[in-house]
């Protein structure tokens, strides 16, 4: 049995590390791209708040209902059965957090290149394996250790955050940089399909606060904290981010950022010498700290698949000492270093994709209120969504609104998505198959040891 440690305080720095990665640091330039205007730009990254505030909102009410191991996977598993469940847990293993994983581990050792500049390529995947090995085996030693791990590292990357916002609400000047939050000009005339590709980037850098639903099993009032936390994790992010976007516009021109991947550092600058050194430790920093909680949070995903017989039996085995999913934890490392090893070329890829598959269970995860409103409505629920049906419904469009479009607009990167999903499918059915037959034997069993 997992062991119950997890605080509110903890929680909810799992909630925050798990968004704060490289995306606040990098994407602010591709977003720029898609919608050329100051003001476009900072309500793509309110809208992404909004649609997370939304999802937290709505999954209060499920983590209440279900404090248990799994969090989105069990919410999908209770409203549709099986097989949507196995599917999410199918995409998060084989692509969506092992895949991130891999890019956290590349992205880490490439920001460690601004300190150690003769690292080779076969450093850099070494470097890249061995923090998310090194940290794994971390994890497996504790689910205490994973807490304080998660509360340090976060609570470093937030100060260092903080310290870019200072520098621009100190330092910047809006003359300058032509920094005016008017409609008139830049404006794009399909700007509502560019807001919808500008929050690409905008949520894959909100997302993850769920993965304070993952390791409700291990939460002390998991029904009261677990909710708690994923809420105040978005408003810490989404207050975090429109700061710190802010402070980017104060020290560069919007058409500055729009060219450049390295927003944080070409704005320090142009204040500070040291300024690109300090952001690359500050960005290296913060991917440590989300690579940490990533490789604890989603096994608990394919922990609690296999506890429900959908799964590998030997991923519900818990360590007698450390009371913690070594097996799951084990496989995600090994699986998420060998995508490394041989397609680390493709991650600049998968981005898109990623999010795609990502909001498309977001948005059935979300719509699963309404359905356990009808299928269970004498259920105990701890917390009740507030703005029940409205919020709900705002989340489960919006999720579904983006990945629409994203199939639309970029259907060579979504479609793959879906077909990983049909491979799933046939994977769900022959698990389905041995475990009937395991049932049929042993009853058949059971009788020879009644009859004799």
């Amino acid at each position: 049995m997992l062991r119950k440690a997890l605080t509110l305080y903890g929680l909810t720095m799992i909630a925050v590390g798990s968004c704060i990665g490289s995306g606040i640091f990098v994407t602010p330039g591709q977003i720029a791209q898609a919608v050329p205007n100051a003001a476009l730009v900072l309500l793509a990254w309110a809208l992404g708040g909004v649609l997370a505030l939304t999802g937290a909102l709505t999954f209060s009410e499920l983590g209440g209902m279900f404090p248990r191991s799994g969090g989105v996977y069990t919410y999908l598993r209770e409203a549709y059965g099986d097989l949507p469940a196995f599917l999410y847990g199918w995409i998060i293993l084989l692509v969506v957090n092992s895949g991130a994983l891999a890019g956290l581990g590349a992205a880490f050792a490439e920001y460690m290149r601004t300190f150690f500049p003769t690292m080779s390529e076969a450093g850099k995947v070494g470097m890249a394996a061995a923090t998310v090995l090194g940290l794994t085996a971390l994890n497996i030693l504790g689910v205490r250790i994973s807490q304080a791990l998660s509360n340090v590292l976060t609570g470093l990357k937030l100060l260092a955050i903080a310290s870019i916002i200072a520098v621009g609400f100190l330092f910047g000047n809006a003359e300058q940089t032509g920094l005016h939050l008017s409609l008139r000009e830049g404006v794009p005339d399909a700007w509502a399909t560019a807001l919808l590709t500008a929050l690409i980037g905008v949520i894959f850098s909100v997302g993850g606060w769920h993965h304070a639903s993952y390791v409700a099993g291990e939460a002390l009032n998991a029904p009261r904290t677990v909710p708690r936390a994923m809420i105040l994790g978005v408003f810490i992010v989404t207050a975090t981010y429109l700061l710190v976007n802010i402070a980017y516009l104060l020290l560069l021109p919007l058409q500055d950022i729009a060219r450049t991947p390295r927003v944080a550092g070409e704005a320090l600058e142009r204040v500070v010498p040291w300024g690109g050194r300090a952001v690359a430790a500050a960005i290296a920093l913060s991917i440590f700290g989300t690579v940490s909680i990533y490789t604890m949070s989603a096994p608990r995903i394919y922990f609690a698949m296999a506890s429900d017989g959908i799964f590998f039996q030997s991923l519900a085995s818990v360590h007698a000492r450390w009371r913690t999913p070594v097996v799951a934890m084990v496989i995600q490392a090994v699986w998420a270093v060998g995508v490394l090893l041989f397609f680390g070329g493709l991650f600049e890829h998968i981005i898109v994709f990623v999010t795609f598959a990502d909001a498309l269970f977001m948005g059935l995860a979300g719509a699963a209120v309404f359905v356990l409103r009808r299928k269970r409505p004498d259920a105990e629920r701890p917390v009740r969504v507030w703005g029940y049906p409205v919020v709900p419904a705002i989340f489960v469009l919006i999720s579904v609104a983006f990945a629409g479009n994203t199939l639309l607009e970029r259907p060579e990167q979504a479609l793959p998505g879906l077909g990983l999903l049909a491979i799933g499918v046939g994977i769900f059915w022959r698990f389905k198959a041995g475990a009937e037959n395991n049932d049929s034997q042993d009853k058949s069993n059971s009788l020879k040891d009644i009859t004799h």
